[in-house]
């Protein structure tokens, strides 16, 4: 079986985003993505941007699109409105998320007293209102705010059971630490896909900035490799794409049908590190 890859979007915030996103749209869409999602700010700060990236995507390419929708800061009425909205525009596919509150990770959750309170009961309200297809998330290092191990692979079970029809992980850095936590999640009932998250590296402070935030490790080594290449961005790069290139094809070698790139609106690393797996562009006559 060929391996499947998606890659994430984040939507534009300026006239030169923009251009941004419609350059890697553009780069990316030649390796006949399974699909292509567009995320959704904390505390719903870009539903209008998401849903707007998200439409014009369905409407200028012939990629599959999914739009984020996450339960903070809004009513159930209104999520189910976005829902139709989106269904209206030929959109299929939801990344269902809880999302964070509008402070970020920093900021406790507390549920919208009249909205969904979780992802799972976001999955089967979206599931009530069209029978969508739905994309949740699994943390392969527990998420930050499960009390154990056991929890939070409980929850990802619920999720599936409501209606979801793959996982999709939090990036991490080791190869091992997502084929543990399917082993597990295998012995724990879970029979769906489970598609690793892979975030190659543009900016290592970046990238440990983001770690710090949602719990990911990062291994002594990998800091390693990026140590005295602030100023050298091109060895930086080549770096970055062999590291993501190694752990993808331990991934396949494992058994994963799929691969969801976090880009990060920044195409080059993700392009190379599928060309580097064999995924490449139809040839031409």
């Amino acid at each position: 079986m060929a391996l499947a890859v998606s890659f994430e979007f984040f939507p534009p915030k300026s006239p030169e985003a923009e251009t941004a996103l419609r350059r890697t749209v553009g780069r990316l869409a030649p390796l006949r993505p399974r699909f292509v999602s567009v995320t959704y700010g904390a505390g719903g700060s870009t539903r209008e941007r998401t849903q707007a990236a998200v439409v014009r995507i369905r409407r200028e390419t012939p990629l599959a699109v999914a739009a984020h929708l996450t339960c903070v800061a809004a009513s159930r009425a209104d999520v189910d409105a976005v829902a139709r909205q989106y269904w209206a525009a030929g959109i299929r596919h939801i990344v269902a998320l809880r999302g964070d509150m509008p402070g970020g990770t920093r900021e406790p959750y507390a549920p919208h007293p009249e909205g969904y309170a979780h992802a799972v009961d976001l999955i089967a309200g979206l599931k009530r209102v069209r029978n969508f297809e739905i994309t949740a998330a699994a943390y392969p290092e527990v998420h930050p705010e499960a009390p154990d191990p056991g929890f939070d692979l409980d929850n990802l079970k619920r999720k599936i059971d409501a209606g979801a029809t793959r996982a999709i992980t939090q990036f991490f850095f080791e190869a091992d630490t997502f084929l543990r936590f399917r082993d597990r999640a295998r012995r724990a009932g879970i029979a769906c896909e489970i598609v690793p998250g892979i975030l190659p590296i543009t900016s290592f402070p970046q990238v440990a900035r983001f770690a710090s935030l949602c719990g990911a490790a990062v291994p002594p080594w990998l800091g390693r490799l990026f140590e005295g290449l602030e100023g050298d961005p091109e060895t930086r790069r080549m770096v970055a794409a062999t590291v993501a290139a190694e752990q993808c094809r331990r991934l396949e070698a494992q058994g994963a049908t799929g691969l969801h790139f976090y880009t990060l609106n920044r195409p080059e690393l993700a392009q190379a590190v599928c060309h580097m797996l064999g995924i490449r562009p139809a040839a031409g006559p």
